[in-house]
């Protein structure tokens, strides 16, 4: 009978303590960018956190573990992540006061399945000895003749380059962004190749003129040594102030599907949706807050203010695979 009640109290106190101690984060942002935020929101809680890292490959593990699944949240690097999650049915719709008074619904998914954390522009890059009036420039402009040869850019089926061409869509339709896509790409100076800070290394070495980039690699470059070069050769521009702003993308969180902590999941969005989270993303990696509470970085707050494109992600994401359609359709890699 003393055996049987040990067995008993072991089965209720074990998965007890797991559910009200700990929160297990699947994450493709890099470890150091939220460790130090984790630890805040530890000592504050008192809830542990758990964290599995990888570039790549952690929807995939998700799908494998099914409902045994130990991922609470998982945090993304960028908004076409967050929607492969949701359309692939591996997420839960939450909600929380606190993350919907901190984070603008066009920063929400509407079935409240994920949520934005942080935004970073879709800048273009400018030589500043070589381009006239750079701080008017538009992505349209990217299609006009006098930048024939003169443009870097990686891969337009990247997630970052992605998000923008479905924008496009939403703003002016299939046929005129396949259009606007053929333009830019016989304007370019060699094939879609490299990161965002490969093109504008490329256009501090004279081989193009501007470039796309998000913009917090413009922070990354001017904060190390080895590339401040390269950022002192360009311009950072914030397209199309003159209409609907700059595009924006971000990172954000969701609720995984089998999440064994769902009430902590929810508790680690919502902090880091706060202002003291928010803050720490914009001095650690040069992004914007999402919560319009909260100030950027000096830094990135040197590059002066801007307009943003308010069209919600969620429109954004309804044409995300028309994009996709647009790029290999014009071969825009090629």
């Amino acid at each position: 009978m003393k055996i049987l009640s040990f067995l008993l109290l072991a089965v209720v106190t074990l998965p007890s303590f797991a559910k009200d101690d700990t929160v297990n984060i699947y994450s493709f942002r890099q470890a150091f960018l939220i460790e130090p935020i984790l630890q805040q929101f530890t000592e504050q809680t008192g809830i542990k956190t758990k964290v599995v890292f990888a570039e790549k490959g952690l929807i995939e593990r998700i799908k494998r573990e099914g409902k045994y699944s130990p991922a609470d949240v998982v945090l993304t690097s960028n908004f076409s992540k967050l929607l492969q999650l949701s359309d692939e049915n591996l997420t839960q719709a939450f909600n929380h006061a606190d993350i919907n008074a901190n984070i603008p619904a066009h920063f929400r998914d509407q079935n409240g399945h994920w949520v934005a954390l942080t935004k970073r522009i879709r800048n273009i890059y400018a030589a500043k000895t070589r381009v006239a009036s750079p701080f008017t420039l538009s992505y349209e402009d990217l299609a006009k003749p006098e930048f024939k040869g003169k443009i870097c850019t990686r891969s337009g089926k990247h997630p970052y380059n992605l998000g923008l061409v479905a924008s496009m869509i939403a703003h002016h339709g299939e046929a005129q962004t396949k259009t606007w896509l053929l333009a830019v790409k016989e304007n370019l100076a060699r094939k879609p190749q490299g990161n965002d800070r490969a093109q504008v290394k490329a256009i501090s070495e004279g081989l193009c003129d501007v470039s796309l980039g998000n913009s917090y690699y413009f922070g990354k470059m001017i904060t190390d040594p080895a590339q401040k070069a390269w950022a002192d050769s360009v311009h950072i521009i914030y397209p199309n102030q003159q209409n609907r702003g700059a595009h924006v993308n971000v990172s954000g969180a969701a609720v995984a599907k089998h999440a064994p902590n769902k009430q902590n999941a929810i508790k680690l969005i919502a902090f880091l949706a706060s202002e003291q989270a928010q803050q720490a993303y914009s001095s650690l990696n040069f992004e914007y807050p999402v919560n319009p509470q909260v100030k950027p970085a000096d830094l990135v707050a040197s590059w002066g203010e801007f307009k943003e494109d308010t069209l919600p992600l969620t429109k954004v994401a309804e044409n995300r695979s028309a994009a996709l359609k647009l790029i290999d359709g014009v071969k825009f890699d090629l």
